[in-house]
């Protein structure tokens, strides 16, 4: 274990049913069907382009989704704001990871916007060697590519990555770039993440975890 890379949303933090609530109240506002269900099922880590796209049956330009994007996000961040905290664990996680040499990322689908805002919200940019949103990848998640430009990144083979994840999508994504995958449950249950190398709830006791496994 050479390097952590890690998802945002669902991980990082705890943040998932604020942006299932600003997607139910902009899909509401734009006369688009989603529920909850659906958004775990099919969206859940998709980037922004992706997901619009998905939205609207169509291929759409960058500067279209910006406009979208914009008010999605400005819902989002109104919701979170005073509820935002590290997952459990996290900092302890991110210290023992640093102390013991291995090189961290940030590999999310948010635009940086949002990254700005859970990093900085946080105070822990100071924590990764290299942070990768979603606006800087051609394909995303399933795909491996951001993946795969973090571990460059960091100067990491893939097979030296470990990647933290919750989402189906960005645990395809990251199997599918050669890592190890660990399941964090708060979009899914233990069962729906059963492909992966481990599974947790959060950080508590995870770095302890993978030493055992990969000694």
């Amino acid at each position: 274990m050479k390097a952590v890379l890690f998802d945002m949303d669902g991980v990082v933090v705890d943040n998932l049913p604020y942006h299932v609530d600003a997607w139910l109240l902009f899909c509401e506002r734009h006369h688009i069907p989603l529920t909850r269900e659906i958004f775990y099922r099919e969206l859940n880590g998709m980037n922004s382009k992706d997901t619009y796209e998905w939205f609207y049956k169509k291929e759409m330009t960058r500067a279209e989704v910006e406009v979208l994007e914009e008010e999605k996000e400005i819902l989002y961040r109104g919701f979170y704001k005073d509820h935002m905290k590290p997952a459990p664990g996290l900092l302890p996680f991110l210290k023992a990871l640093r102390t013991h040499g291995i090189k961290t990322a940030l590999a999310t689908s948010a635009g940086p916007g949002n990254i700005d805002f859970i990093v900085d919200g946080l105070g822990i940019r100071n924590q990764f060697d290299a942070i990768i949103g979603g606006a800087e990848v051609r394909k995303g998640k399933p795909d491996p590519e951001i993946y795969l430009k973090a571990a460059a990144m960091v100067g990491v083979e893939p097979a030296n990555c470990w990647v933290i994840e919750d989402s189906l999508q960005g645990i395809a994504s990251g199997l599918n770039a050669g890592m190890k995958v660990v399941g964090i449950t708060t979009s899914h249950t233990a069962t729906e993440l059963a492909h992966t190398q481990w599974i947790a709830p959060d950080f508590v006791n995870l770095f302890e975890n993978l030493q055992k496994l990969n000694s």
